[in-house]
């Protein structure tokens, strides 16, 4: 039986030296690109292998033309998974320190955009693993390569100009993945323009997670996003964040909660404030 979306810790470890298995730590510091290898290389979860956000996880920032964390082409990131071992038999299960937001969310998104479903986040991440005593390892680790086939599903993906012409469309919902203050207009340290996309609800990815970092119930989430959404069908729904990572989180929840799969505004915030003619609300 595969794993789709999230994954127990208890369940990892019985399968921690499955060669059928492979383990992704997406570690990342938006303040500090280079922490999360130095987290990985101090210690992670045995067998795993890094991916970086920049590096490994995104393409090249365009200036003046895209976001902060680009969508990898599928060639580019179809060789990332390659290298992981990763092929049609292979169960992903990838894990960072912030509860799936930054970037196993992501990896589990673009696998999922790439085809591949076999493929969930580690419920509570490295500090759940940390938190109950097991084993850690502090070494650079590869996996023998296999050949990692590519079948995208661009339908998962809503571009800026969609964007602008449903997001006053009642027939759909644009969810802001986001703190709630960022949302706002408030403490905004990471973007040049303050605020959100008009037409936007606020939908903080935090909302996910009980304090541990683990996942909220299903139930829980179902009633969550059913409010949100306010009976707009969930394939009307739109996901965006600052650059396109967090909001996948958003994406997880709901097709954790049973609710279907939504879409994926990639260039998110910091693509949308890039045109001055485009309106921002505070």
């Amino acid at each position: 039986m595969t794993s789709t979306t999230i994954i127990s810790v208890a369940e990892l470890e019985d399968h921690l030296y499955d060669p059928d298995w492979v383990i992704v730590d997406s570690r990342f510091k938006l303040a500090d690109p280079a922490q999360g290898r130095k987290d990985y290389e101090s210690a992670h979860i045995p067998g795993a292998v890094y991916t970086h956000l920049d590096e490994d996880l995104s393409g090249p920032i365009i200036k003046g033309v895209l976001g902060r964390h680009p969508l990898p082409s599928v060639e580019s990131v179809s060789e990332v998974f390659s290298r992981f071992g990763i092929d049609t038999k292979v169960q992903v299960v990838a894990y960072d320190d912030l509860g799936g937001a930054l970037a196993a969310s992501r990896v589990w998104w673009l696998l999922r955009w790439l085809g591949h479903e076999s493929v969930a986040v580690l419920d509570g991440g490295w500090q759940v693993w940390v938190k109950k005593g097991l084993t850690v390892r502090s070494r650079n680790e590869t996996r023998k390569p296999r050949k990692f086939v590519p079948h995208p599903c661009n339908e998962l993906i809503v571009s800026t100009r969609e964007l602008d012409m449903i997001r006053i469309d009642p027939q759909y919902r644009v969810l802001d993945a986001r703190s709630a203050d960022r949302f706002r207009g408030e403490n905004e340290t990471i973007d040049p323009v303050a605020g959100h996309i008009p037409g936007a609800i606020s939908a903080p990815y935090a909302g996910n997670l009980n304090p541990d970092g683990t996942f909220r119930s299903n139930e829980i989430l179902a009633a969550r996003y059913k409010r949100l959404i306010s009976g707009v069908a969930v394939e009307n729904v739109v996901c965006y964040c600052g650059s396109g990572v967090t909001a996948t989180h958003d994406i997880l929840a709901m097709v954790k909660a049973g609710l279907g799969e939504t879409r994926l505004y990639a260039g998110s915030y910091s693509e949308w404030i890039i045109d001055p003619k485009r309106p921002v609300e505070k």
